[in-house]
């Protein structure tokens, strides 16, 4: 008869509305567990792309915006996943799950964001330029100036600019006023990275007591003065001539 059912046949018996949440439930709570590991998935990326303690602790003192942000975004997403490891597994339940589990995706993603960019950030120089390795060579009458000038970070359609006067006692006020002795623009390579070495003949004048190098930003659009606080400001270099 067709009422009856087969022999060896086997109905599996049909979930309870609590035991279909509390499945949903433990499912939610896998992936809060997951969420859980935003703090160490953030600095595990930060970390791959070069972002060593060292670096860590400059950008910190230099108030690197995205360190902070990374680092809230990411203790967020953790405190949303164990919010949702708490939520009781009901209907309304699993919807308030749901709800922070979306809200710790989202912070989750923007801690990963903002780390790349704070990566990027902190491995790079911000376009400062560096003068290094200065000697001189010769009479006052015929010298010859080198040195070398190095800049990370800087932008492929900036430059770092290179000024080379001769100044008076104070090794502040130049000689010739506002003429410079010697000017260059350095341009970056593909990697933002100005590396080059600067090698001037220079004669000095009687009035003259010493040389001041200036290199700077050229992206700033303006020429700070040396010990400016200023995130580019520039580099100089002052020496007296004997």
């Amino acid at each position: 008869m067709s009422g009856v059912p087969k022999t060896g046949s086997k109905q599996e018996p049909v979930p309870t509305p609590e035991e279909i949440q509390a499945r949903i439930g433990k499912r939610l709570d896998d992936v809060a567990k997951i969420l859980a590991g935003a703090l160490v998935a953030v600095a595990g990326i930060m970390t791959t792309l070069g972002l060593s303690s060292d670096i860590v602790f400059v950008a910190l003192n230099n108030e690197s915006w995205p360190i902070y942000v990374a680092s809230l975004c990411a203790i967020l997403a953790i405190v949303c996943s164990i919010v949702a490891l708490l939520v009781h597994p009901t209907r309304r339940g699993n919807l308030w799950e749901t709800v922070v589990l979306i809200l710790g995706v989202i912070f989750y993603m923007v801690a990963l964001s903002v780390a790349v960019i704070g990566a990027a950030k902190a491995a790079g120089g911000n376009g400062r330029p560096t003068i290094t390795n200065i000697k001189v060579d010769g009479p006052r009458s015929n010298l010859k100036v080198s040195f070398d000038v190095h800049a990370d970070g800087v932008e492929t359609w900036a430059g770092i600019e290179v000024f080379v006067t001769v100044v008076k006692t104070d090794l502040d006020e130049s000689v010739h006023g506002s003429v410079d002795d010697y000017s260059s623009e350095l341009r970056p390579n593909d990697k933002g990275v100005v590396e080059q070495r600067v090698s001037i003949p220079m004669s000095l004048p009687p009035q003259a007591a010493g040389i001041s190098i200036m290199a700077l930003n050229a992206g700033d659009g303006t020429q700070d003065r040396c010990g400016s606080r200023t995130q580019r400001g520039p580099t100089c270099a002052r020496f007296r001539i004997p």
